[in-house]
């Protein structure tokens, strides 16, 4: 099922010993479009800090109601590695927190997380170190590129179609079990008044950040008439 990332900002998250703060952000990967992280506002509990938790510690969104449960205690999420908000996410930095939860390298192997996996591992961290020194659960391997990008930040991006540009992105459509997100909702026409719809990821071709723009492999009549953004077709959270 799909769900509405902008309706997810916001949202509680529970530990499995307490509430841990609200939803702020999503990292997602702008090579295959998978959410890699979501970002919690810890709020008074860890004060001026700000997290990221992995789908391997969350699984299916949403699956005990309206608090989003984390498959962590508060010592855990406490003790990880803490991340500097104003750099972007290094690989060096993934993987002292891979290590640190003892979860195998997405990054590693064809799947979308790691082998041939589909899907976030459900099960609680096998190799977990309290003293948060890294695990050597994973390879040495030569570091790749990274390409994790906000969700936060991309939303209001102009796209542009191969004619032009045609409207802004304003919300993104994830899959709750893979974390993977299919579609862009982009509003076309007037900010106000136009309409929102659907655009594949699979027709963008690549994100501009200089530019704060979206290329997409279609013309402007094209995105005009894509599919209409319904939040009700997708039994999106309210």
């Amino acid at each position: 099922m799909l769900q509405s990332i902008k309706q997810l900002y916001g949202e509680k998250l529970g530990a499995s010993d307490g509430e841990i703060g609200k939803v702020k952000d999503f990292y997602f990967d702008d090579q295959n479009w998978a959410v890699r992280y979501l970002v919690a506002d810890t709020g008074t509990w860890l004060t001026s800090r700000q997290v990221l938790l992995s789908p391997h510690a969350i699984g299916s969104l949403y699956e005990d109601g309206k608090v989003m449960s984390v498959k962590l205690t508060r010592k855990q999420i406490e003790d990880s590695p803490p991340i500097e908000w104003h750099k972007p996410v290094s690989r060096q930095y993934e993987e002292e927190y891979y290590g640190y939860y003892g979860w195998p390298y997405y990054w590693q192997g064809d799947g979308l997380w790691g082998g041939m996996r589909a899907f976030p591992i459900l099960e609680e961290p096998p190799n977990f170190l309290p003293n948060g020194q890294a695990a050597a659960t994973n390879p040495p391997h030569k570091r790749a590129d990274v390409h994790l990008r906000s969700t936060q930040a991309v939303k209001g991006y102009h796209l542009q179609a191969s004619d032009g540009i045609v409207g802004h992105v304003c919300d993104f459509m994830i899959d709750n079990e893979s974390w993977a997100i299919s579609q862009i909702v982009v509003k076309t026409g007037h900010r106000f008044t136009g309409k929102e719809v659907l655009i594949p990821t699979s027709k963008i071709s690549r994100i501009s950040y200089e530019e704060s723009t979206v290329h997409v492999n279609l013309t402007k009549e094209a995105v005009e008439q894509s599919p209409a953004h319904d939040l009700s077709a997708f039994g999106a959270v309210a």
